[in-house]
């Protein structure tokens, strides 16, 4: 009973993680600057400005004005959403609480890959969320980091914790059995 209630507490804890990396993936809120008269926020695909005069102006960013960091932070997010995303797929089907998958051998191995591949998707958001954050610590005044850094940071983190709780809970689960090797002779 215990493990499958630690399992649907992953499955949430997972899916909340995975809202996360989208929200901070898809949100122009990575960097906020302040000017004399106009407030800009850049994400991974957008940058919108808005003046103190006139209306709230979006846009996406040209390839051009891409530089190789910002396409690898782009490529680790969404690598990170779709690891998470299979990573859930994983452990929902391996879980003791459905019966998609009938061989209970296979069940560990399942939640096992989903563990690893939780822990994986949150490493792969953290790097991207830290490399920004190192890069603006010191960065000029009217500059800062934005939500989606936090996001991420928390998404990361609660992704990881569950793929360690996952791999706790599968080595504290295995068989008596593992590790033991019986031996037999046939002396005369």
């Amino acid at each position: 009973m215990a493990r499958k209630a630690i399992q649907m507490v992953s499955v949430a804890l997972g899916a909340v993680g995975l809202i996360g990396v989208i929200i901070c993936c898809s949100l122009p809120e990575w960097i906020v600057g302040y000017g004399d008269d106009k407030e800009f926020h850049r994400g991974l695909w957008k940058t919108c400005v808005t003046y103190r005069t006139s209306p709230h102006v979006c846009g996406t960013i040209p390839n051009t004005m891409i530089s190789s960091e910002i396409h690898a932070w782009r490529a680790m997010t969404v690598i990170s959403c779709l690891l998470c995303g299979l990573s859930l797929l994983l452990l929902i089907f391996g879980s003791d609480f459905t019966q998609c998958v009938q061989n209970q051998d296979t069940k560990p191995k399942m939640i096992k890959a989903a563990a690893v591949g939780l822990i994986l998707a949150g490493l792969l958001v953290i790097i991207p969320v830290s490399w920004v954050t190192h890069i603006f610590r010191n960065a000029r005044e009217g500059m800062m980091v934005g939500a989606s850094i936090y996001i991420g940071f928390i998404a990361g983190v609660m992704m990881m914790l569950t793929g360690v709780l996952l791999c706790c809970l599968i080595r504290s689960g295995s068989s008596s059995s593992g590790g033991t090797v019986s031996f037999s002779s046939n002396r005369v």
